[in-house]
């Protein structure tokens, strides 16, 4: 609708993790490269991030990136049992018929990853969402997942991504054996000013336009309302566009950006120290202390 009007070739802010739009911050890059090594060393890994920085984006261009050696499979919902898990990542490693009972998923998994080793592949199980998963008990089971293994390698890699509360979550002490497996951490955290006008330039640029559209005052605006998040900026920006077009405005500006945020309620968004204070949302039972009183309420 408004790419002809403002010389561009595709939709510069769409909400898809479009992995040929990704924006290498900094911190971007730095998880990149270490979602990269815990494939090469064959690790389990756990990327946390606020809603909407860029974990699924950063997850589609890891796999972009991968080799023809490594088998990717992304589980995109966790809400599962440890038994729906055991036999979701069967089928994702191709096993036709995943048996019913954890024995026989178990070694249904085991002999699938020996294939894998025998042809030279390696199976990578990417989990989003990851603070989604309802029990310490689909925890356990990630983690004995890890248990396959030669004398001298693993013979898969883990990589689970998550929201902030994914890991304070795996900080109670009944987490404790899950801790000591995971080889490499990080935390991707939003973007700052310089890297907001940063982020608008390049996807301007990847859409066919070189020359600034936004104002300086926009792009300053973009940074204080999304508070450097890209999903944000990605609903202010383009919002904006739209709304310029139908003003034929020449240039986005700062009142634009005011009446797009308006529109989308941002006033009303929870700053950084509110979201902290407010806590982890979790459902009752991934709360440990709650799964103890709720198994003996039970009982």
């Amino acid at each position: 609708m408004y790419e002809e009007f403002y010389g561009l070739n595709r939709k510069p802010f769409s909400k898809t993790p479009d992995p040929g739009l990704l924006y290498l911050s900094p911190e971007h890059a730095e998880a990149l490269a270490r979602m990269e090594q815990a494939v090469d060393d064959r690790e389990l890994m756990v990327l946390t991030g606020d809603i909407g920085c860029g974990k699924t984006t950063l997850s589609r261009a890891l796999i972009d990136r991968l080799p023809d050696s490594v088998r990717p499979a992304l589980i995109i919902n966790p809400r599962l049992t440890p038994n729906q898990l055991l036999r979701t990542i069967a089928r994702r490693l191709g096993v036709d018929e995943p048996r019913y009972f954890r024995a026989d998923l178990v070694e249904q998994i085991s002999d699938r990853l020996f294939d894998c080793y025998d042809q030279g592949t390696l199976p990578l199980i990417i989990i989003d969402e990851a603070q989604s998963i309802p029990s310490r008990e689909t925890f356990e089971e990630v983690r004995l997942l890890t248990n396959f293994q030669l004398d001298d390698m693993n013979l898969m890699a883990i990589i689970m991504m998550g929201q902030p509360e994914l890991a304070r979550r795996l900080t109670h002490r009944v987490y404790e054996a899950f801790r000591q497996r995971v080889g490499l951490k990080y935390h991707l955290g939003p973007l700052d000013a310089a890297a907001v006008k940063d982020y608008v330039a390049f996807r301007l640029c990847m859409a066919g336009r070189d020359q600034e559209l936004f104002t300086e005052d926009a792009i300053g605006l973009l940074a204080e309302l999304s508070r450097g998040i890209p999903r944000w900026i990605n609903n202010l920006a383009g919002a904006a566009l739209l709304q310029g077009f139908s003003e034929e405005a020449g240039s986005i500006t700062g009142r634009i950006i005011r009446d797009v945020a308006r529109d989308l309620g941002l006033s009303e968004v929870r700053t950084p120290d509110q979201d902290e204070a407010a806590g982890p949302d979790l459902e009752p039972d991934q709360d440990p202390e709650y799964e103890g009183k709720h198994e003996a309420a039970r009982r």
